[in-house]
């Protein structure tokens, strides 16, 4: 870690020092504080017992994509998949990963994964910048374990091209929305300080280049960068029975139908491979439990030892749901960072009735709740374990008194050298 002869004795310094590299803008959230400035530290043995959680779910749902794209019929039993999440799958089949989060908690029973965030993973402008501000004396005996983040990932996106290649980085985000300009700033300073051109749009502003490629902006991409989810790309669909259908229901067809036509070209890879619109989507956790048995005996071992136990909500009896209520979670396929979780052990019993009947099963997943090691202040720490390219590469360290939602505390995270 750097030192720094400044120190930051009120959240008003720590936030100033924060925003200052121009990353980060919101360090509050609804007034509040949205940071931690007492970092969390942890020993070696603890960061290894996390990343290799973290790495062995990731090899496990790389096994999962490469049994999917061999048995079409096993998909359409557990992937409720339109045409266009259809045509992502067959695009990028069964490669899914470049970067990825891995959700970790501690817990009694040892580390659990509550799901792999494989499609837009967010967090790393947090993880990076608290920890760079986390300085001084006191710091000498600890690593940061996000120092070399941007390098993992800017090594893994050169590895996607051949050396001679010239890289320009396309980066499709959701222009119109701001939560994650943050991110898409860090990853744009990461590959233009390492010799990439970046341009940045949306998929309405991709174009063919001519050569039958893409270009953005009328700048040829060899690579396109992807914060833009897959399930915003496919047909929008409602997750409720009492939910009214989208009035912008309809896939993004042509920008997804460019980059299928440029990626068989060769002219064009997309990071992440929308590969994710199945790893991502949750109901590959319930195809982890139920098809336990096609798996190699060391991904049966990994499954049974990190990953709660899962199950598609068809496949659980609603009887048993209302009466077992406190051992379940409810989450939809494609819900992130907390939406579209229902915890039965913090609803009414009236509320998950209603859930459990108000549900499209063919939604949603059912998941058996786990108990977290807490804090003194009743608060669970997740450990948002970084993957690139299947190994482990950083921490985004988040806390909260129940599930995991955008008004987490997030907190710095470092590790004892000795």
């Amino acid at each position: 870690m750097r030192t720094s002869p400044q120190l930051l004795t009120s959240y008003g310094d720590f936030a100033t020092a924060l925003v200052a590299e121009g990353i980060l803008s919101d360090p509050w959230i609804d007034g509040a504080p949205r940071f931690r400035m007492t970092p969390i530290a942890i020993d070696r043995a603890t960061q290894r017992e996390l990343y290799a959680a973290a790495e062995d779910v990731a090899s496990v749902h790389a096994e999962a994509a490469a049994l999917c794209a061999g048995d079409p019929a096993l998909v359409a039993r557990f992937f409720d998949l339109p045409p266009s999440y259809e045509l992502m799958w067959r695009m990028s089949a069964p490669q899914w990963h470049g970067i990825a989060r891995a959700d970790v908690f501690l817990t009694a029973a040892g580390p659990q994964v509550c799901e792999l965030n494989s499609d837009t993973p967010s967090g790393e402008p947090e993880a990076v910048a608290l920890n760079r501000v986390v300085d001084g004396a006191g710091a000498s005996g600890f690593d940061d374990p996000n120092c070399r983040l941007g390098d993992r990932v800017f090594a893994m996106l050169r590895a996607f091209l051949p050396t001679e290649h010239p890289l320009t980085v396309g980066i499709i985000y959701p222009t119109e929305m701001t939560d994650d300009l943050s991110v898409i700033s860090l990853y744009a300073r990461w590959f233009e300080s390492r010799g990439a051109r970046v341009v940045l749009g949306s998929p309405f502003n991709l174009r063919p280049d001519g050569r039958g490629g893409v270009a953005l902006f009328g700048v040829s991409c060899s690579v396109i960068w992807r914060h833009y989810k897959t399930d915003w790309w496919g047909e929008r669909r409602t997750i409720w029975r009492s939910e009214s259908a989208y009035t912008d229901a309809a896939p993004l067809s042509e920008p997804l139908e460019l980059l299928a036509s440029a990626i068989a070209r060769g002219r064009c890879v997309v990071v992440n491979p929308f590969g994710a619109v199945l790893t991502q989507n949750k109901r590959m956790m319930a195809l982890l439990w139920e098809e336990i048995d096609r798996f190699s005996q060391p991904a049966r071992r990994i499954i049974r030892r990190y990953l709660p136990y899962t199950a598609r909500l068809e496949a659980l009896a609603a009887p048993r749901l209302r009466q077992e209520q406190p051992l379940w979670v409810l989450k939809s396929d494609y819900g992130c960072e907390g939406e579209e979780v229902v915890i039965g052990a913090e609803t009414t019993p009236a509320a998950w009735a209603d859930a459990l009947s108000d549900a499209l099963p063919t939604r949603w997943i059912a998941q058996r709740r786990f108990q977290p090691f807490r804090d003194r202040a009743g608060q669970s720490i997740n450990y948002g374990v970084y993957l690139v390219g299947g190994r482990a590469a950083g921490l985004f360290t988040r806390l909260q008194s129940g599930g995991t939602d955008r008004r987490a505390i997030c907190a710095p995270t470092i590790v004892r050298m000795s």
